[in-house]
């Protein structure tokens, strides 16, 4: 061609592959702009969390069971009994042990979606520091292609922005499953917001009914001495004041009531139908428990009586809800960690030492080592373990040449011992 001369000298450019949908996400979240979650992660977690007892020990629950399970390091062929990233893991911050740092990562996974973990170093090497950032603080900012170009971290009206160059990313982001939201993830109290609002407005009404004796205090009928009903504006103030002030609330429970002419006392009590919302507050409890994945009997939510015992419902919590959350996260971590430092490894945790899971693994190395047709490797696979290594051979020797039988040689006859003469000895002084 005539102009391609002109192109000799240009830069090749590598060609990069890209999912087809990329372009279209980053048009529609707008490129190089902040896509913040629909929701308020704040709100949700003052409503769900703080004011509410069964969304807190729900999270609580699920988080210390996690950060408790036991974590193994782990390549194709051999677990580490020590590695630098063990070091890392086991105390990654002046601040935090292993159990704080995850305990805190699962409970803004768990309340947001979202987990955001920092690393502290060099890219290509092994960190030095690892940091949980509260998600609430942090905002995604998407590129061109969709994928996240940057992460800012919002603290009272200052930002730090993360850059992510060349795929390399100082921010590990965990997010769960959303069905309609590229860049975050959907969370367990998000599905129990309605669920919650129910239950924190049974609590209010039975603070309500407690201030007021646990029971309506009745109504007061004005019969005027004329036969009208109604009461001027001026007694009604009055009357409404006074039962405010020396009627009402918990420290007026008992006193006696003084009504002046034409006031008459009519007390009222709840039906059947009324008392309902204790029932409700408990159907409310039973959702927002499902919605976290957590067994009713395990909040002390009466009833539901699915499970035969609470051996039964800790086992089916810790299969169903905290392996899951574990394996999802340290998956992502190990990944994340690997292509920090070059080194191809697997983070996850460790199955034979859950108690809850024991009767389950003995079922399974009973049934794995009995298995006749299968090898050594083969069954190791199956537990999750690595290979076992494999036998070098013995050094070869050099053989060498053989020697010759020894012979036994007779001892040669012993010479008479002969005395020098006089006349040979050699003369004094010469």
């Amino acid at each position: 061609m005539v102009f391609d001369f002109l192109k000799r000298g240009a830069e090749v450019m590598p060609e990069t592959k890209a999912s087809a949908t990329g372009p279209v996400v980053a048009a529609v979240s707008g490129v190089g702009r902040v896509a913040w979650s629909p929701r308020d992660t704040v709100s949700l977690t003052r409503v769900g969390f703080t004011g509410n007892p069964v969304g807190f020990r729900a999270v609580k629950l699920i988080a210390e069971a996690a950060a408790a399970l036991p974590l193994v390091l782990q390549n194709r062929s051999e677990r580490f009994e020590e590695h630098p990233l063990l070091k890392v893991i086991t105390r990654p911050n002046p601040a935090q042990g292993r159990a704080e740092l995850f305990e805190a990562l699962y409970a803004h996974f768990l309340l947001s979606g979202n987990g955001y973990l920092e690393a502290v170093g060099e890219w290509g090497q092994v960190p030095q520091e690892l940091h949980v950032l509260r998600s609430d603080r942090m905002a995604l900012v998407p590129g061109a292609d969709g994928w996240p170009v940057a992460y800012e971290y919002s603290v009272s009206g200052r930002k730090h922005r993360f850059a992510v160059t060349e795929g390399h990313s100082p921010i590990c982001h965990i997010k769960a499953f959303h069905p309609s939201d590229d860049h975050y993830g959907l969370s367990p109290i998000q599905a129990a917001a309605t669920a919650i609002d129910v239950h924190n407005a049974a609590s209010r009404w039975s603070k309500s009914l407690l201030d007021n004796a646990a029971r309506p205090s009745g109504a007061i009928v004005y019969k005027g001495a004329d036969g009208n009903a109604s009461m001027s504006a001026d007694q009604y103030d009055r009357l409404l004041s006074e039962m405010e002030s020396h009627h009402q609330g918990a420290r007026n429970a008992g006193r006696p009531m003084l009504l002046e002419g034409g006031l008459d006392w009519k007390p009222m009590g709840f039906s059947p139908s009324d008392m309902e919302f204790q029932k409700t507050k408990e159907a409310a409890g039973r959702e927002i428990a499902l919605a976290f994945g957590v067994p009713p009997m395990l909040l002390g939510i009466p009833g539901d009586m699915t499970y035969a015992n609470y051996q039964e419902a800790n086992r089916a919590f810790y299969r169903l809800t905290v392996l899951p959350l574990v394996q999802k996260v340290t998956a992502a971590i190990g990944h994340w960690l690997s292509e920090m430092t070059g080194e191809a490894v697997e983070l996850k945790p460790d199955l034979d030492q859950v108690p809850a899971l024991s009767t389950e693994r003995d079922a399974q190395w009973n049934r794995i080592a009995s298995a006749d047709f299968l090898t050594d490797d083969e069954k190791r696979a199956m537990l999750g373990l690595p290979p076992l290594m494999p036998d070098l051979p013995e050094p070869e020797c050099e053989e060498l040449p053989e020697e010759a039988p020894f012979e036994e040689v007779e001892d040669e006859p012993e010479l008479p011992f002969e005395e020098e003469s006089s006349e040979d000895a050699p003369e004094e002084g010469n």
